[in-house]
């Protein structure tokens, strides 16, 4: 599996919180674990292995507006964004550490452990594109993304997998290719394409699937809303690599759990800005 946890390690930051509070061995519960299974992922993400031109689209797409910008864009101007840098009104859906401006064209989905009734992970999805967001506490005196970027890379190389390291709109990007079977018994792969973000004693990871990893078009939609949310860390002491507390909305309504296999909340329409999450 691809992931990162807590690592035993002496922090020399001045981040008062982080020595606050130590970190912690990763468990089941360990939200700060990116997995792509064959038996989770959809028919969707896979792509032939002797296909090098569908394989190549995932770098291209990482790569493709990247001269359009800035050599050092400012985070807190393009997002995604701080509390403290950009003003939210009740059209936002709260969701404790998250705060996410609602897209009716773009489904929502937030994802619940369901041993621990805790929310991991939010997943948006617009027809084959599919974007997974967590955040995680950070020490206020450096980043998270490099160390945890070569983490990843490491990890997919462990399973047989390719990986690239590229310049892209968001910043530096993992792409990684894992083998997988197609449906007709062919070799493939699964692409995904990791980008991280780190900002004021936070990290905020993205995960970019299905379309979204091997298509422009879709990969630029599910960037804009990447780049709209906004982080809440609060002034709680927590370990660097710890989840935000992420809460579900009142007005969520639990999905059928027949219609996926993981467990997720959808929140009712509220209006013309919402439309469904799930």
């Amino acid at each position: 599996m691809l992931g990162f946890g807590k690592k035993k390690q002496t922090d020399d930051a001045t981040d008062e919180t982080a020595r606050e509070a130590e970190p912690k061995e990763p468990t089941s519960q360990d939200a700060a674990e990116s997995k792509i299974t064959e038996e989770t992922a959809s028919d969707r993400e896979l792509v032939n292995a002797d296909d090098d031109e569908e394989i190549d689209e995932a770098e291209q797409a990482a790569t493709a507006a990247q001269e359009d910008l800035p050599e050092e864009p400012d985070r807190s101007v393009t997002g995604p964004f701080d509390v403290s840098e950009i003003e939210t009104d009740d059209s936002y859906i709260d969701l404790g550490g998250l705060r996410i401006k609602p897209d009716e064209n773009v489904n929502m989905r937030i994802d619940v452990d369901q041993r621990s009734q805790s929310v991991v992970s939010v997943t948006f999805q617009k027809d084959g594109a599919v974007l997974q967001v967590q955040p995680f506490a950070a020490p206020k005196s450096r980043g998270l993304w490099a160390e945890i970027r070569a983490e990843l890379a490491a990890s997919v190389r462990e399973q047989n997998g390719v990986v690239d390291i590229l310049e892209g709109t968001l910043g530096r990007q993992v792409i990684a290719k894992l083998p997988a079977s197609l449906p007709n018994g062919d070799r493939g792969y699964r692409v995904a394409r990791f980008v991280g973000i780190d900002g004021p004693r936070w990290f905020l990871r993205g995960v970019f699937s299905g379309d979204a990893a091997v298509k422009r078009s879709s990969a630029r939609e599910m960037e804009r809303i990447f780049r709209n949310l906004v982080v809440v860390r609060g002034r709680e002491p927590m370990a660097p690599r710890d989840l935000l507390p992420l809460n579900i909305p009142d007005n969520a309504v639990r999905r059928d759990p027949t219609e996926e296999e993981s467990q997720g909340y959808q929140v009712p329409e509220r209006g013309p800005e919402i439309t469904k999450i799930g």
